[in-house]
């Protein structure tokens, strides 16, 4: 007797026909054609199922604050943090746990089931810390939200950043985070990986830094990251987030810098939708990118996973937690236009998003925890595609968000040699 079979589903790895039985919270059985009884059964009509959606680099103490207490007028990432630094005073622990807690209801009825937020450090009254560990608990059962303590304006900038960043670790933030670039010197930014990968050494944490974000092909900080994880035996427990700027680099620094970053199992995490909006703002034409070298990353063996980052905050104004939005935007801009290359990139929010993370039972595997997604397309090209509808949201086999299906008009042309049937993605759920 299975608590949950989902029957006929296309799995994120190609499989159709496929049902998935769910016992105590976790994947009991994935395979066609299950004859047990169930307590529930759901009918995925053929829809694709995947795991949830992870967002592996997201702020939340600052989210849902657009206007607060301005705009951003120029658009850039300098005016976004002076912003950030005018709202950081006026803002209570409580304004952050509300918006927080909003943010993280509309996350999950978009099938995102993990994020890691950077929580801002140079306060020395902790208020984000403090809202954050409380909506950590709030929201346990139903979103895994993994913080990292993160000195905004710098670890050795800030005079009293690195002991709020310790007390932030004291009370259990989980990943040891900084950002080098924004130190006052580039030997100041060196010193601070240094000294913030020492202490996740000795705390036997994660780390996870905001490393080059910046047009400035100098801007060489994810090497010393590199450097010190190997120094210190931090191997795949480490992230460099942004590196916006390696698309500015030279292609024979890169030709080095790229094989240090697998020497030493760090991975990246670009933000397709901010850094596409913020970088490369003091270029005329031709204008650059701002999206650090996705493809060749991948290639050589680097994990990546793609982050949102904002949601109507000092630096993006627009967003809804949809990470579909990000494969899309990370697949235009990193020109990642081919079949394999697309479904590469719904695996970017999904499934290497949680590698890094270190999230235990995720997956659609047997023994998995049963968190899972029907997504209202039949694989994930169209599911990024179309930014698939979302209809329904599981979390320990138990429906917590469901939505009724839309009426797509997905038919090609029969010329194109591609006509899709349009039944294999209208089929409703349906519950005895």
């Amino acid at each position: 007797m299975f608590d949950l079979i989902v029957k006929n589903a296309t799995t994120s790895d190609g499989q159709s026909g496929v049902d998935i039985g769910c016992k105590d919270g976790k994947i009991a059985a994935v395979e066609a054609g299950i004859t047990a009884e169930a307590k529930e059964t759901v009918d995925a009509g053929g829809n694709l199922v995947s795991p949830p959606f992870v967002d592996p680099h997201f702020h939340m103490d600052a989210t849902l604050s657009l206007g607060t207490p301005r705009m951003n007028v120029s658009g850039t990432l300098l005016e976004g943090i002076a912003l950030w630094g005018e709202l950081k005073p006026i803002q209570s622990v409580d304004d952050i746990v509300e918006r927080a807690m909003r943010y993280c209801d509309l996350a999950v009825t978009k099938g995102i089931g993990a994020i890691r937020s950077h929580v801002d450090t140079c306060d020395d009254e902790l208020k984000g810390v403090q809202a954050l560990l409380e909506v950590r608990e709030k929201v346990k059962d139903y979103l895994d939200l993994q913080l990292v303590a993160f000195p905004q304006d710098g670890v050795l900038r800030d005079p009293t950043a690195m002991n709020n960043t310790i007390r932030a670790l004291d009370m259990g933030v989980d990943v040891v985070g900084g950002i080098p670039h924004f130190e006052r010197t580039m030997v100041d930014g060196a010193e601070s990986v240094r000294l913030l990968c020492e202490i996740a050494e000795k705390r036997g944490l994660m780390v996870d830094m905001h490393c080059d974000e910046s047009d400035d092909p100098h801007s060489r900080h994810i090497e010393t990251l590199a450097y010190e994880t190997q120094r210190l035996g931090l191997q795949g427990r480490v992230a460099g987030s942004h590196l916006t700027s390696m698309h500015s680099m030279d292609n024979y620094y890169v030709s080095k810098l790229i094989p240090l970053m697998v020497e030493a199992g760090v991975h990246a995490i670009p933000n397709p939708l901010i850094n596409i909006m913020l970088q490369g703002r003091h270029d005329t034409y031709p204008k650059r990118r701002g999206q650090t070298r996705v493809r060749e990353l991948r290639d050589a063996g680097i994990m990546v996973g793609f982050g949102s980052d904002c949601v109507m905050d000092p630096w993006y104004s627009l967003g809804k937690a949809d990470m579909l939005d990000v494969a899309f935007m990370g697949l235009h801009v990193g020109q990642l236009s081919g079949r394999a290359d697309m479904g590469w990139c719904f695996d970017a929010v999904t499934g290497n998003s949680a590698e890094i993370m270190g999230l235990e039972g995720y997956g659609l595997s047997k023994g998995c925890d049963a968190h899972f997604v029907i997504l209202q397309a039949k694989d994930k090209i169209e599911a990024i595609r179309l930014r698939a509808h979302r209809l329904a949201v599981f979390r320990h086999g138990q429906l917590i968000s469901q939505s009724n299906p839309l009426q797509y008009n997905l038919a090609l042309p029969d010329r194109a040699g591609l006509t899709v049937d349009e039944s294999q993605v209208r089929g409703s759920i349906r519950t005895s």
